[in-house]
């Protein structure tokens, strides 16, 4: 929604979109995100990469190149439209707290961030499977040793942010919660899944047997992200910012 601002000394032009249109800028966000996550993260990474064997996963990622080249621009959409989903639900939300929403979204982009360098370590990884004469100083089991470390590194890399993932979802269950015009119970399921984020990145510095509880790990933050995040989805495309114009219908009602 684009509005002109005049008074006697500035005119002004605003092109902020409406809470509304953000919302759906939000929700259409996340269902990229839901689509190139699940493909470069469950099909790409996790089907390539095999952190037991270096050998394999040396022999996967070559032999799979171009797949694995999908993944790694898939994350860099990724990486793209987190930023632009973190700036569209500042606007949906400003109008509850604007100082949380802000905080919030800048929690969502130093994420982004986090995801950003690890990518890099994915071009490491082609780098290291290209075959290229100067990695001839290396033998074959160096290298492989060299991409699980890499992929490793990923790994580490975006968990770091995952935590700052976590406090942003919430800082968003707290804002669905106190809107009142958005169902609480999302905002709590929401909420739960910031807590488990952050929660599996201290547990997986904590333990040092992380690996024998890994299974509970996933179960305790895939349910209630899987759960929250698709339901947020669902109210963002569906409902999200239309309390403002039905407030503004209202107070044109009462005027009359």
């Amino acid at each position: 929604m684009t509005t002109i601002t005049t008074d006697p000394n500035t005119t002004t032009l605003d092109s902020t979109p409406s809470q509304r249109s953000a919302a759906l800028i939000a929700g259409i966000g996340y269902i990229i995100l839901f689509v190139l996550g699940i493909f470069s993260n469950f099909i790409v990474r996790t089907g390539l990469v095999d952190a037991n064997d270096a050998a394999a996963t040396f022999e996967s990622i070559a032999n799979s190149e171009i797949l694995f080249r999908l993944g790694l621009v898939s994350f860099l959409i990724v990486f793209i439209v987190d930023i632009i989903v973190a700036w569209a639900l500042y606007i949906v939300f400003r109008a509850v707290n604007r100082h949380v929403s802000l905080v919030a979204a800048w929690f969502r982009i130093v994420y982004t961030v986090f995801l950003g360098v690890a990518v890099i370590f994915l071009f490491l990884i082609l780098e290291l499977v290209s075959g290229a004469e100067f990695l001839n100083v290396f033998d074959q089991g160096q290298l492989e040793a060299q991409v699980t470390l890499a992929a490793e590194a990923f790994n580490y890399t975006w968990l770091i942010g995952l935590a700052s993932f976590g406090v942003h979802l919430i800082l968003i269950g707290y804002l669905l919660v106190t809107s009142r015009w958005a169902p609480r119970a999302i905002g709590i399921v929401v909420a739960a899944a910031g807590a488990a984020y952050i929660v599996d990145t201290l547990a997986y510095g904590l333990l040092p047997n992380y690996a024998d509880y890994a299974n509970v790990f996933l179960v305790m933050v895939a349910v209630p992200s899987v759960i929250g995040e698709f339901a947020f989805t669902l109210w963002l495309l569906l409902r999200g910012g239309k309390q403002q114009l039905t407030s503004g219908a209202d107070k044109q009602l009462s005027a009359l």
